[in-house]
């Protein structure tokens, strides 16, 4: 928002930095699904980078596939993997071609887990290499992908699968996510692949790593893959700096986030609030030569404008594409996101409880999320927590699953305070929401504080925009006065 550009001139002393050929525009990439391949060839097609969400692929894609794929999409990208013996089984396992009853479960994979097996890796691979393919189909523009540090049991077979469809940007954010630039590097090369891995209560040994050889997979004869550039997305300029000296590889640019941005968002330096503290200063970011974007209550002309005089090549923009037409937002959520903005009845929630993650977590209080989900099994696993037990064997458990299940592997109970069940609820909002007794699983909306620019972009009783008019209204220089407002 203007305002927060403005906090940032009159904080720190900032100057103008040289043209750089790089996109003013990222699209955000906002998970599970709603940044999916649509979105992002929408962005990409018109010269900025578009964005897929790299979060629980491998289950967006089987529920497409149980529900027949309808527009054939997802069959065509496959046909076009070049490794077909991974696609085979796939389509045995999981394509139902008449599709899935409305009232019928959603069959589910196993949960992520350090000793994955070749047919769960196989799965990830294929399923980053669709939504990418799809998103990069008929145009020349930039395609990146966006992962999460803190799921990271899915991370190495996801960016191989990614760079299968020649992704250009992986960007990731979440966490401290020091060794994926060497990732990419060896990666590229084919060359075998490490993370530490992060456990919780404990430090992990030499022996705990999460290991992947894409020569394993692929013809030994293969070219070199396309090393994609490195974005990281951080909340403070000694983050940034840290990653600059001590990243394994080469971070090629930052997103710069600010707190008032949708999703998860960096813990803050006062217990249960947000302040001055908080801001990056972005004039340090500046310094470390890297081509950055400011993230976060971004979308307007203005602001567009501001971030350049900072030194950034522009902005990274969510929520405003999150309620445009291609994003994966069932429609009618959007529809009332959107006329409850217009009511003064949209209301933002810094949640400092309910992600598994213990990170803050933006929310939505919506009619269709009003019913509080019981607390079951967990089923999806992508933000179960890693740690050891007594005996030394590696063992998993989520403070949003059953209370009595998280206590018995020696979780505390104050951490399953208010949690729920983020895998579940954003796999609802974009329709891909599991059944059970019947009825599907309430939906979990995440998105930005900041909705001045549904002003300007909702010109009719539709109440529907798409992505080529955020893009236009970013790129007018047309002033928002609500926007404005918040300056003064």
């Amino acid at each position: 928002m203007f305002s927060l550009a403005l906090t940032y001139l009159m904080k720190f002393n900032v100057t103008f930095s040289e043209e750089r050929a790089y996109p003013e525009i990222i699209q955000g990439g906002m998970g599970v699904g709603v940044s999916n391949w649509r979105l992002a060839r929408s962005v990409s097609q018109r010269g900025e980078l578009g964005v897929v969400s790299g979060t629980a692929l491998d289950t967006v894609l089987i529920r497409r596939l149980q529900d027949g794929d309808r527009d054939g999409n997802v069959r065509r990208a496959l046909a076009a993997f070049p490794y077909p013996a991974m696609v085979t089984p796939i389509m045995d396992k999981w394509f139902q071609p008449e599709g899935r009853k409305a009232d019928q479960p959603y069959r589910l994979k196993p949960l992520p887990s350090v000793s994955m097996i070749r047919e769960d890796e196989e799965l990830l691979i294929v399923a980053n290499f669709v939504e990418v393919y799809l998103a990069k189909e008929g145009h020349s523009g930039l395609v990146g992908i966006n992962f999460l540090e803190k799921i990271q049991l899915p991370t190495l077979p996801s960016i191989f699968g990614a760079m299968l469809a020649d992704v250009d940007v992986v960007l990731m954010g979440g966490g401290i996510p020091l060794a994926i630039p060497g990732v990419l590097d060896a990666m590229s090369d084919l060359q075998p692949v490490e993370l530490k891995l992060n456990l919780t209560g404990s430090r992990p040994t030499e022996d705990d790593l999460l290991t992947f050889h894409p020569g394993t997979y692929i013809s030994a004869l293969q070219e070199p893959l396309k090393r994609p550039l490195f974005f990281a997305i951080v909340s403070s300029d000694v983050l940034a700096k840290t990653l600059v000296k001590k990243a394994s590889g080469i971070v090629d640019g930052f997103v710069v986030e600010h707190y008032s941005a949708g999703g998860h968002n960096a813990p803050p330096r006062r217990e249960g609030a947000y302040g001055d503290r908080d801001l990056c200063d972005v004039s340090k970011v500046a310094e470390l030569g890297r081509p950055f974007w400011l993230a976060g209550g971004c979308a307007s002309p203005e602001t567009l404008q501001l971030a350049k005089v900072m030194g950034a090549e522009g902005v990274q923009v969510g929520t405003a594409f999150a309620l445009s037409d291609e994003s994966g937002i069932l429609a009618e959520i959007k529809l009332e996101m959107i006329q409850r903005y217009f009511k003064n009845k949209l209301d933002v929630i810094t949640d400092f409880e309910a992600s598994p993650t213990g990170y803050p977590f933006k929310r939505v209080e919506l009619d269709c999320n009003r019913r509080m989900e019981a607390r079951r099994p967990c089923d999806l696993g992508y933000l179960r927590h890693v740690y050891k037990k007594d005996d030394g064997t590696i063992s998993y458990r989520c403070p949003s699953t059953i209370r009595g299940t998280y206590l018995s592997k020696g979780g505390d109970e104050c951490e399953t305070e208010g949690k729920r069940c983020l895998c579940n609820g954003l796999l609802s909002t974009v329709g891909l929401g599991q059944v059970r007794k019947g009825r599907v699983f309430s939906p979990l909306v995440t998105c930005g504080e900041d909705f001045s620019f549904l002003d300007t972009l909702v010109k009719d009783q539709t109440n529907r925009y798409n992505a080529k008019d955020v893009i236009d209204y970013l790129k007018s220089g047309k002033m928002n006065p609500r926007a404005v407002a918040h300056a003064v």
